[in-house]
């Protein structure tokens, strides 16, 4: 990026009267230490929030170049002299060589914005050892959750959350307002003991993905494993068949609308667990099972792997006819029909099962791309509850039956085919239908009106067997107080 781009504004300074935010301290000065990408980022975005910004750097003539203009870069030294608040963007193992600088630190709010490369690399977090190497200062950990780029590219395209924690409140709210001012939200973590915790958020990776991915994988390997057995072994077997070809394309695409469908299935099955719990419990304070209270949690992950699941059986049943296999069989069935003097091979109920099997396939992938897209945080963020919770629950609960739908006619009436009975073995959309077809039947029965009334009820805070005071009209018209069992 030139110096002419880092000078530039990113984003244009934004008025905050009327909106609780803290105006830009009028001429405050924020000293950085280091001139690395984190470390031009951040001043980037401090000049461009209204800040005065100083540089400290141990070769300040090479690097003036690397920050916009309108920051000063200097010396260490002479950058600590000029700013009470100072953000150390250098790593761990150079800490020791600011040590020179004690003297002038006395006093300072340091602001450490290091990450780990690994988690509890260290038995003290970074944070806490820079206050001991500088106990006359005072440190504050913040902005590690924060890349370079959101830096560059602004709030509004990266997270905006700024975990802080440090020993002294003051010196929290000062580098909160400052965050604040540039645009992201601070988040108040504690005390440094919290320091560990929050430079390994950003090592960890995909932690709420780990058991949906896991479970993805399982059934992929079961049903691919299955299919393989059904569409290669069999053939090979009994007809002395090579069908090695179908491995890539044939089987896999068999495969992954199974995982899709078991998948998108398993995103509503614990709701309805709950829902029995509750019903049964007569109670919505009783805590749900760890292993249920996790699957809870993780219905949004499951989701998206369904979708995505969903979006690869699409585009590889796209390529099926690019093939080449399928060409040499289409030829195949042409000399054939040709050497038996057939003028068409048209059935009609085969051709109206594809079309109607196509076309409800695209109306189910169109309803997992919409739950897919509203699970988007900027855009569940844009809506309301009643909204958001009508796309995911009732258009997610569409899209299941719609995909039921899709499955059955796929089927179709091979089901009582005893040629579809491979080694015994039943086809494997019969298999899929079990979870699913489960979740509709309850759904269908929560929503008559007697169970749905009575969940209504505990979910608003009724319980069996607490005893509830109500009021009743007297025979005079007048209305009088009494008390009965919730439970009757």
């Amino acid at each position: 990026m030139s110096r002419g781009d880092m000078a530039k504004p990113l984003l244009g300074h934004r008025s905050t009267e009327g909106e609780g935010s803290p105006a830009p301290p009028a001429g405050r000065t924020v000293g950085v230490l280091g001139s690395g990408d984190f470390a031009r980022s951040l001043a980037v975005r401090l000049v461009c929030s209204g800040f005065k910004v100083v540089v400290g750097s141990r070769n300040p003539k090479r690097k003036a170049s690397l920050f916009p203009a309108a920051a000063e870069v200097t010396f260490q030294a002479e950058a600590v002299k000029k700013a009470d608040v100072i953000f150390v963007a250098i790593f761990r193992e150079h800490y020791s060589t600011l040590c020179d600088l004690a003297d002038v630190l006395v006093g300072k709010i340091l602001v450490d914005v290091s990450n780990n490369t690994e988690i509890n690399h260290h038995k003290e977090s970074n944070a806490e050892y820079l206050a001991s190497l500088f106990p006359a200062c005072t440190v504050v950990k913040g902005f590690n959750v924060v890349s370079a780029w959101t830096l560059q590219s602004g709030a509004r395209d990266g997270n905006k959350q700024v975990l802080i924690c440090s020993n002294n409140q003051e010196a929290k709210r000062i580098v909160a307002e400052i965050a604040q001012v540039m645009g992201f939200t601070p988040v108040d973590m504690g005390c440094m003991s919290s320091a560990c915790e929050i430079e390994n958020i950003p090592l960890r990776l995909l932690p709420a993905w780990k058991i949906p991915i896991f479970l993805a994988l399982g059934l992929f390997l079961c049903f691919f494993t299955y299919n393989l057995i059904r569409q290669v072994i069999h053939p090979y077997i009994r007809e002395q068949k090579n069908k090695l070809y179908k491995i890539p394309i044939e089987v896999v695409n068999t495969t992954l609308p199974c995982v899709s469908y078991v998948m998108l299935s398993l995103v509503y099955l614990p709701g309805v667990l709950a829902a029995c719990s509750q019903l049964y419990y007569g109670t919505k304070y009783r805590r749900f099972p760890d292993w249920l209270d996790q699957w809870l949690q993780h219905r949004k992950q499951i989701g998206l792997l369904s979708f995505f699941c969903a979006a690869l059986h699409a585009v590889y049943s796209l390529c099926l006819p690019m093939r080449r296999s399928h060409r040499y069989l289409l030829i195949e069935t042409a000399v054939k029909q040709a050497v038996e003097k057939k003028m068409t091979i048209w059935v009609e109920e085969e051709v109206w099962r594809m079309e109607i099997y196509i076309s409800v396939g695209i109306i189910a992938l169109g309803l997992l791309s919409l739950l897919a897209i509203t699970s988007l945080p900027s855009i569940a963020n844009s809506l309301n509850w009643r909204e958001f919770s009508f796309i995911q629950s009732s258009l997610g609960f569409i899209a299941l039956v719609i995909s039921t739908l899709h499955t059955l006619t796929y089927g179709w009436s091979r089901a009582f085919d005893e040629n579809q009975y491979k080694f015994y073995l039943p086809p494997t959309y019969t298999l899929t239908l079990l979870v699913p077809c489960t979740v509709i039947i309850a759904k269908v029965i929560f929503s008559l009106p007697c169970i749905r009334h009575r969940l209504l009820r505990i979910r608003r805070g009724w319980e069996k067997g607490r005893y509830v005071k109500f009021v009743l009209p007297s025979a005079t018209g007048e209305f009088s107080s009494g008390e009965t069992s919730s439970n009757v």
